[in-house]
């Protein structure tokens, strides 16, 4: 009887494994035709924008998350993290000088809030490897 539990667990383990595999090489190869899209347009208007790049740089991000995924079997947080970053500061640009300076500084102190975790994670992680290699010897 537990025997039989167990394999319909790693039924579902395998199902969920493949589906988030598959899910992750379609985001992969939608973020590739994004970014040809993306620089037919930057070739076809000849010009090449602030916004156009933080996007750009948003879905090399993108490929890297899933570049990560595949060569050490998890996503770093702090590569969403820094996804969230470029995005709002994107927000932020695209908004011009129009935007309202309450949503100026929520924005701002999105990204400030953002940057702070993202600190806060790769120190922590810092001195987790300086413990580990500390007890190793």
């Amino acid at each position: 009887m537990l025997k039989d539990k167990e394999n319909k667990w790693a039924d579902w383990y395998k199902i969920i494994t493949i589906g988030e595999k598959t899910l992750l090489i379609a985001i992969a190869f939608l973020t590739a035709y994004a970014v040809v899209i993306e620089v037919i347009v930057i070739l076809t208007e000849r010009t090449v924008k602030l916004t156009d790049l933080l996007l750009l740089f948003i879905y090399a991000e993108v490929l890297g998350m899933i570049a990560a995924f595949y060569k050490y079997r998890k996503i770093p947080i702090t590569v969403p993290i820094f996804i969230a970053i470029t995005a709002l500061c994107r927000l932020i640009i695209l908004q011009g000088k129009g935007i309202n300076t309450v949503d100026l500084l929520y924005e701002s102190g999105a990204v400030l809030l953002l940057a702070i975790a993202a600190l806060v994670i790769r120190w922590n992680l810092i001195n987790l490897v300086r413990s580990k290699n500390a007890d190793d010897t």
